[in-house]
């Protein structure tokens, strides 16, 4: 959290250069999965939503959407930008039952797995597990490991999948890097899409 609360102090939010390709495919996959819903959309969670960047997507197309950051200034900047519909809160992705919210039947996570450690990534695959309804969606965009890990993390394939082991993975698609600076833009970014294993 400390490093996270600095960088928005100081005003050094790269991840937010991302805007207007990340939210197109961001789109494309939420359509999809509204899609793949009998019911149509659900409850959806935006895990580590920092400002609410992207949550209003999701509320956009019709699902109940909660944006979680552990970040307060973030998540009150969050509450400010709106819109009323979005519902948004301050809690830890690595401690998610705490956090009281109810089961979701999508998870949304932009870029907060990859700034997590090992022993983190599998607590917020728990979390998001316990939390999941059946047959619930989890959209993932993740920078991969590059030479440039000590100023962008990032994860292979193999670790998210790791992290969901009760999840099937659906596909995996590259990432449009326009509007990425460097070195962002060398990481090779995927979008990645599971759905929870049946029981």
């Amino acid at each position: 959290m400390t490093k996270y609360a600095w960088m928005y102090r100081l005003g050094f939010t790269p991840w937010e250069r991302y805007g207007a390709a990340g939210g197109a495919q961001l789109g494309a996959l939420l359509d999809r999965e509204a899609a793949d819903r009998p019911t149509g959309p659900g409850r959806a969670l935006d895990v580590g939503c920092g400002r609410g960047q992207f949550t209003p997507e999701l509320a956009k197309r019709g699902w109940e959407a909660v944006g979680l950051d552990i970040v307060p200034d973030a998540v009150e900047a969050a509450r400010r930008n709106g819109p009323p519909e979005v519902t948004y809160v301050v809690g830890d992705v690595t401690d998610l039952e705490s956090a009281g919210l109810g089961s979701f039947d999508l998870f949304v996570d932009i870029g907060c797995f990859q700034g997590l450690d090992a022993g983190q990534r599998a607590a917020e695959g728990r979390g998001i597990t316990a939390l999941a309804a059946p047959g619930a969606g989890l959209v993932m965009l993740a920078f991969g490991p590059s030479r440039y890990s000590r100023m962008v993390e990032g994860v292979s394939q193999a670790e998210v999948e790791a992290a969901f082991p009760a999840w099937d993975l659906l596909e995996v698609e590259d990432a449009d890097t326009a509007g990425l600076g460097w070195p962002m833009n060398r990481t090779a970014p995927k979008w990645y899409r599971f759905r929870r294993a049946a029981a």
